[in-house]
């Protein structure tokens, strides 16, 4: 499995920094938040191949955060809960409002390896690699992209852009999460994702009639379908 990027959301110090130590063992990335809303914050802005989320949090109730990030993250990201509560009740209302695992405290680091595995895997093979919006078909496994059944000449980036865009459609992806996405933590000095969006909307709108690649303004960018436009 290749390498995952996990978001731990974990007030406790010393767990937090256990947790760390197992998964980065397994050579993850990972980004903690210690807060509720630093880690909603988190998962709005960027993608992540899984988050680790602790209900027992000081600020916000991490049930809150999940219903927020399964409700307004611009992907469906799998949520893997940590708590105490291990009455039948807690777990469904967090299996009703989206949670994909639930693990009760005090658990071996193995399990939850186990459970990231498996997670990540699950997720994996439930992404369609067949993403339309609109007249809009992507292969991802092919890595291929038409419109209008006309092949798009996107460039390794702009396929990466476009495929986020697509999958987040019709939310829109803040530039912040795209340029993390693209270049992690090292992005470039110059704005390159302006000079990348240029040549995406030369391959995917410049020779239709109808654009679909808008701009939000302070925001970043969304996948609009002409239909979408006229309602």
């Amino acid at each position: 499995m290749r390498s995952l990027k996990i978001l731990l959301i974990e007030d406790n110090p010393t767990i937090a920094r256990q947790l760390a130590e197992f998964l980065h063992a397994e050579g993850w990335q990972i980004d903690y938040a210690h807060r509720g809303h630093q880690g909603l914050q988190l998962a709005l802005e960027q993608i992540f191949d899984l988050i680790i989320l602790d209900l027992g949090l000081p600020d916000i109730d991490g049930l809150e955060v999940c219903e927020k990030i399964k409700a307004q993250a611009p992907v469906n990201m799998p949520i893997l809960m940590l708590t105490a509560r291990d009455a039948l009740a807690d777990k469904e209302r967090g299996f009703g409002i989206g949670a994909d695992d639930y693990l009760c405290k005090p658990f071996e680091p193995r399990e939850l390896i186990l459970r990231c595995r498996a997670l990540a895997r699950r997720h994996q093979l439930h992404t369609s690699e067949e993403i339309k919006v609109g007249d809009l078909q992507i292969n991802q496994r092919q890595q291929t992209a038409y419109r209008d059944k006309q092949p798009l000449p996107l460039t390794t980036i702009g396929f990466r852009i476009l495929t986020m865009l697509a999958q987040a459609s019709p939310a829109p992806v803040s530039r912040s999460a795209i340029i993390h996405h693209i270049w992690g933590d090292e992005p470039p000095e110059t704005d390159a994702l302006k000079s990348h969006i240029y040549s995406l909307r030369q391959a995917l709108d410049k020779p239709f009639q109808a654009p679909m690649l808008k701009t939000i303004t302070n925001l970043g960018y969304q996948l609009e379908t002409p239909n979408a436009r006229n309602q």
